[in-house]
């Protein structure tokens, strides 16, 4: 099993240079901890400060050591040709691997003040992607449904396949993501039962299409203790305050055995990859949790 980050992009500060220094700050500490993947999010139109996710990367690629990175990108909210130019561009600055998470979008308020029509989102998702790996391999391209595109054609070229991740919980989503991509991403807020049910569904929809993902990944928000009685002392708090509205059976807290643990629960359902999210917006706590998962790789024998 491989075990990544997923950085906070959004900080509630005053200090706009604030917000980066905490995300350069988990970025070094993922890299010291010696973790599989570093990744960023994307939202847009929010009340809060979100660092968008490719100039940021790009700053905390300084940070990385060289392993698997990349970003989320809600496809129907970019245009596909400057998104495929900023990733080969970031893909240029890192020397290992790209990983483009993708996703179809769902708030509404951010659909509208992008001026996207969430109607369209499915199209327009599948679209992107395709017009994306077309100027990613080299190609002239040209279309005129959602985007009017003449002779399109982007330089540089990523010198590796950019990999692709799709999230996914619906079936059809489940069932699009075997068909289109290399691995799935599975929710964050699924119970452990339910991210094994969606995992039997993402098997059988790779059987049917005949694909062999590269990738079973699975997002997790995790806090590491020092101690049980202190990872249930935030277990119940964040629970007391509706975490996300997750149900409590899909957070992981606890002390390093207690993570080590669960996560080799989802290495044995099968899954490839956890990518770590942190609980606490406490910078101290975030950065404790960061360098625990050194110990958790440890006791997984990774």
């Amino acid at each position: 099993m491989r075990i990544g980050i997923s950085v906070q992009s959004a900080y509630r500060v005053d200090d706009p240079a604030q917000g980066v220094r905490h995300m350069l700050e988990r970025a070094e500490a993922a890299s010291q901890a010696d973790l599989d993947s570093l990744f960023v999010g994307d939202h847009h139109v929010t009340d809060y400060a979100y660092y968008q996710n490719s100039p940021i990367l790009g700053r905390m690629l300084a940070h990385w050591h060289g392993k698997p990175a990349g970003a989320l990108y809600l496809l129907p909210l970019w245009h596909p040709v400057l998104l495929a130019e900023q990733i080969s561009t970031l893909a240029a600055i890192m020397p290992g691997r790209f990983i483009m998470q993708c996703g179809l979008g769902g708030l509404p308020d951010q659909s509208a003040g992008m001026g996207i029509d969430m109607s369209q989102r499915v199209a327009m998702f599948e679209d992107s992607l395709a017009i994306m790996r077309q100027l990613w391999a080299g190609e002239t391209v040209s279309h005129d449904r959602f985007w009017h595109l003449e002779n399109a054609h982007i330089a540089p070229l990523p010198a590796q396949d950019i990999e692709v991740w799709i999230g996914a919980t619906a079936p059809a989503a489940i069932n699009r993501t075997a068909r289109l991509a290399e691995g799935w991403l599975g929710t964050p807020s699924a119970t452990p039962q339910q991210a094994k049910e969606q995992l039997n569904q993402y098997r059988q929809a790779c059987a049917e299409h005949q694909r062999t993902p590269s990738a079973v990944a699975l997002r997790r928000d995790v806090f590491i203790a020092g101690s049980v009685k202190e990872a249930e002392a935030f277990r119940s708090d964040a629970v007391a305050k509706g975490y996300r509205g997750f149900p409590e059976e899909a957070l992981i807290c606890g002390d390093v055995s207690q993570v080590a643990d669960q996560f080799a629960e989802f290495s044995d359902a099968g899954f490839t990859d956890i990518v770590v999210r942190n609980m606490s917006s406490d910078q101290s706590q975030a950065l404790a949790t960061i360098e625990a998962l050194s110990d958790v790789r440890r006791q997984l024998n990774l």
